[in-house]
Formats: C-alpha cells, sequence, structure tokens
C-alpha cells in the first residue's frame, strides 16, 4: 500500500483541495504513529473502590510474616490464581545490572522466604557476587502485591538434599539434565540427555543424588511492602520494615510493630 507521504509528493498530479487536505491528515497521523510507537494509554482496569480500602485497622498482625500469610492462604484459595507462590525474583550483578525472573516460593516463616534454583544459573552467579535480592507476587483477582527485600543465603545442604528428594523424579532428572542459562545447540540436547538419565534410573529404589550445582536459598527480609490497588490510582501501600540502630517510631508516619518490626503508610 502506499504511504500518504508517498502521493503528496511523488505522484504529480493535481488533486483537488478537500483530498489534498485528507491526504494532509493522513500524512501527520503516520508521522505521529512512527514517533509514538504503540500507544497502550487507553488499558486501564478498575480495582477497589473508595469503600475497600486497605488501611492500618486491616492489619491482621502488627509484624509481616503473619500478614504475609494471611493474604497467602487467601490467595491460595482463590480460583482464579493458579500457582499463588510465584514470585517475581530480581537480582542484579557486582555492577548493578538488574535482572528478574519467575520462580517459586517453597516455604517462609520469621527467617526468611525460601527456594530453589541452580547454583550457576544467571540468577545464582549474581547472588554469589551480590548476595541480595527482592521478591513480588501479584494476585490479579485479589488485586493485592507484597513486595520484599533482603539479603540472600543458601540453605545447609541438608535442606536441600531433604527437598530434592521430595520432588518427582521427572523433576530430579530435570535438574541433573539441565546447565540453566547455559547456551545449548538445540532441545534435542536436553531430549537426548533426559532420555539417557531415565533409563539409568529406571529402578526406582535407586536415588537420584541431588547435583552439586543445585539447592535452595533463603531471603531474609529486611522490608516488606503490603499494596492493594484503588481505582482512584490513590492505592493503599503499607511497608513493614527493620530499624536503624538509633531510629525511635514517632507514633505520626512510623509505628512499633511487634518481632522488632516497625510499619509505615507510603504515598502512592
Amino acid at each position: 500500500m502506499l504511504s500518504s507521504r508517498y502521493l503528496i509528493f511523488h505522484l504529480k498530479i493535481s488533486l483537488p483541495h478537500p483530498l489534498k487536505s485528507l491526504l494532509g491528515k493522513a500524512m501527520a497521523t503516520e508521522t505521529s504513529n512512527k514517533s509514538q510507537g504503540i500507544d497502550l494509554g487507553g488499558m486501564r482496569k478498575p480495582y477497589n473502590e473508595k469503600h475497600n480500602t486497605f488501611t492500618e485497622d486491616s492489619l491482621v498482625a502488627k509484624e509481616p510474616i503473619k500478614q504475609f500469610q494471611s493474604w497467602f492462604d487467601v490467595a491460595c484459595q482463590t480460583p482464579n490464581i493458579l500457582e499463588a507462590n510465584a514470585m517475581c525474583l530480581s537480582t542484579a550483578s557486582n555492577t548493578g545490572k538488574p535482572s528478574a525472573r519467575y520462580v517459586l516460593l517453597k516455604g517462609f516463616d520469621k527467617e526468611g522466604f525460601r527456594f530453589f534454583t541452580n547454583y550457576s544459573s544467571r540468577k545464582g552467579i549474581e547472588l554469589e557476587e551480590n548476595p541480595f535480592a527482592a521478591l513480588t507476587f501479584y494476585w490479579e483477582p485479589l488485586l493485592k502485591s507484597v513486595r520484599i527485600e533482603g539479603a540472600v543465603k543458601k540453605l545447609p545442604a541438608e535442606a536441600s538434599d531433604e527437598y530434592f528428594q521430595s520432588r518427582p523424579r521427572s523433576s530430579q532428572i530435570g535438574a541433573l539434565v539441565s546447565s540453566q542459562s547455559q547456551a545449548i545447540s538445540s532441545r534435542q540436547v536436553l531430549v537426548d540427555d533426559e532420555e539417557k538419565l531415565t533409563k539409568e534410573y529406571a529402578d526406582e529404589k535407586i536415588p537420584i543424588p541431588r547435583p552439586d550445582k543445585w539447592g535452595g536459598y533463603v531471603v531474609i527480609p529486611e522490608v516488606i511492602e503490603f499494596w492493594q490497588g484503588q481505582s482512584t490510582r490513590i492505592h493503599d501501600r503499607i511497608r513493614f520494615r527493620r530499624p536503624s540502630s538509633s531510629e525511635e517510631p514517632d507514633g505520626v508516619l512510623t509505628h512499633q510493630g511487634d518481632e522488632g518490626w516497625i510499619y509505615e503508610r507510603l504515598a502512592p
């Protein structure tokens, strides 16, 4: 299809004024579309209305682990949420270059939030260089999100062994097959290795050993923020954090929580 620009500047014909005007507008629209790319400004969904807000009185506990468990339990019971434990794990290299991917939460308590992965993957390498991470949960049907930030350390080998042996054997073999984040020539490489190992461990009485390159981490929370969306975009944000050694809550902006936490409301 010929563009309006071509028609105006390259066709040596005399056009009636209304047609010239129409083509001029088309050319302006074409130029505008090229400069703006794809406009998603109209993509907007309603969230909670003003009568359904998340206030400090709504907290089930004055510490974030019990509050997280409360929201997590509801997410697990919500039919439209397939994996309530899916979370975006964000890491950064020692030069500050960030990366993010989804993993599955495999346990939590007051000590932290646990997940398992390949130590030689990009995230594993970055956590070795820069042992800090952020986790983000978003439960869309509930219009709720939780953000967690903290230091990261590897779980003891015994904990990784125990979890590895609880996985389906096909998943155990998958961990042996994959040199995660490394370039390979084709999917067939993985298929061939999987078939070989499946035959090797066909006898289910033979345990599959956890590879040294695979294991668990725990994110030790320093900050946990709870977010609930509002249609006005005046969203609710309540953040729990560990105070600095000399910090005292003032009862106005910061409030004393339990288990050594303080909490505060953030502007959206």
